[in-house]
């Protein structure tokens, strides 16, 4: 079974997928043995190991080859985020065909205009296409698809831009009308009522799909409670996981003068060898360098 048809399969399976942010083989590597259900190619995630804001400055050539090397490394399904798919609808075409050749099983496609800001960045740009423009977007990416299990998200910023939910319901709907597998619907809001709200109120054909990041307290109890919510990705915890323990250690030595009291507190080099499949490698040595 291809991943993306497994991702389908879980998704009916269990009702509600859980998908991590993954902005490294490691990373990838890491979700995988935690027990998440898929993962997040992120685009934010990439701009920040790059050092740079999420603001379309990382290439697509740049998220395709860390794509293809977590790719390499897992057998999760990937959910590949593609921003506002690099451009107008000739450029859809052009990203979908690439991300399903290297290994996506999904893609994210949000109805900003290009080049994009951050949506949780106070006071960002958020500028969004005409329902039409984006609705011929989505006919380009389900049209551009080889494999029917290959999901199509269509990812509306309605509310991230202040436009109400009766816009974004509105936009909601039109993007299901244009094809669309399923509709991610975004909020910055700290209070999950809005999203809430949002999914009482859909009565569209596909399910939805949320980004808790601003809203941590909505569960998966509470997610499940509203029987419309098939996905919840995680969408910038791994980078700044990492980014809190590099931080952490990096003051500790300087503050020690030395790594005589982090060594004790990090992973042991043998656990990084063990994620690296060092046994494997020398096992390969033993047999085949002579």
């Amino acid at each position: 079974m291809s991943p993306a048809k497994c991702l389908r399969a879980r998704m009916a399976e269990t009702g509600l997928v859980h998908i991590m942010a993954a902005h490294s083989p490691l990373s990838a590597i890491l979700a995988e043995e935690a027990g998440f259900d898929g993962l997040w190619a992120s685009g934010f995630e990439l701009s920040a190991l790059y050092g740079l804001a999420d603001m379309s400055l990382i290439s697509m050539t740049q998220h395709l080859d860390m794509l293809r090397a977590i790719a390499g490394r897992t057998t999760l399904p990937i959910v590949a985020d593609i921003d506002t798919g690099y451009g107008n609808a000739i450029n859809v075409i052009h990203a979908v065909s690439e991300y399903e050749r290297a290994g996506a099983s999904a893609v994210v496609i949000e109805d900003k205009t290009f080049p994009k800001v951050t949506s949780l960045v106070a006071g960002g740009r958020q500028e969004l296409l005409r329902i039409e423009e984006f609705q011929g977007k989505v006919e380009a990416a389900i049209t551009t698809r080889r494999s029917r299990d290959f999901l199509v998200i269509a990812r509306t910023e309605a509310l991230i831009a202040g436009l109400g939910e009766a816009n974004a319901l509105r936009r909601a709907h039109a993007y299901v009308e244009a094809g669309a597998d399923m509709i991610l619907i975004h909020s910055k809001s700290k209070d999950p009522s809005e999203i809430e709200s949002f999914s009482r109120g859909w009565t569209g054909s596909v399910p939805l799909v949320i980004v808790p990041n601003a809203y941590p307290d909505l569960d998966a109890d509470r997610i499940k409670a509203l029987r419309n919510i098939r996905m919840v990705i995680y969408g910038n915890y791994g980078v700044r996981a990492a980014a809190t323990a590099i931080q952490e250690t990096f003051r500790r030595i300087i503050a020690d003068g030395g790594v005589q009291n982090v060594h004790k507190e990090i992973l042991p080099v043998e656990e990084i060898f063990r994620l690296q499949k060092m046994d494997e490698v020398m096992a390969a040595e033993t047999r085949f360098l002579r």
